[in-house]
C-alpha cells in the first residue's frame, strides 16, 4: 500500500512538473504583455533624477557633488536634439554612463523630450 502511495506521489510530481514545463514560459510571456512600459518621465525619475533632480535643477546631492548643470538653463537647451540624444546614450565624462544598451534610442529620444520640456514647466 505504502508503495502504491509513493508511485502516485511520484506520478503527481512529474505531472505537475510537466505542466509547469510546459505552461509557465506562456504565462511569463502574457504577464509581462500585460505590464504597461515605463514612461519617459518614469525612466527619468528613476535613472536620471538622482543626479539631475525631479525638476532638471541639478539641485541633488549627487548633482551638486559632481556640478551637474541644470538641464532647464540655456546651456543644456542650446544643445541639439541629436547632442543630447547622443549624451543620454554614450555618456558624458567619467561621471554620467551611457544608456544605449539598457534603454534603447526610442526610450532615448523620450527621455530627450522629456527633460527638454522641464524648461518649460
Amino acid at each position: 500500500m505504502n508503495r502504491l502511495l509513493t508511485l502516485s506521489a511520484v506520478t503527481l510530481l512529474y505531472a505537475a512538473a510537466a505542466l509547469a514545463v510546459t505552461f509557465l514560459p506562456e504565462l511569463h510571456a502574457a504577464s509581462a504583455a500585460a505590464r504597461p512600459a515605463d514612461s519617459a518621465q518614469d525612466v527619468y525619475l528613476d535613472k536620471c533624477a538622482v543626479c539631475h533632480a525631479k525638476d532638471g535643477s541639478g539641485n541633488t546631492v549627487k548633482g551638486r557633488k559632481l556640478k551637474v548643470k541644470d538641464l532647464r538653463g540655456p546651456d543644456a537647451q542650446k544643445l541639439s536634439e541629436a547632442e543630447m540624444i547622443e549624451i543620454v546614450s554614450k555618456g558624458k565624462g567619467k561621471d554620467m554612463d551611457g544608456f544605449q544598451k539598457e534603454l534603447g534610442t526610442d526610450m532615448i529620444k523620450q527621455i530627450v523630450e522629456y527633460y527638454r520640456g522641464l524648461a518649460k514647466k
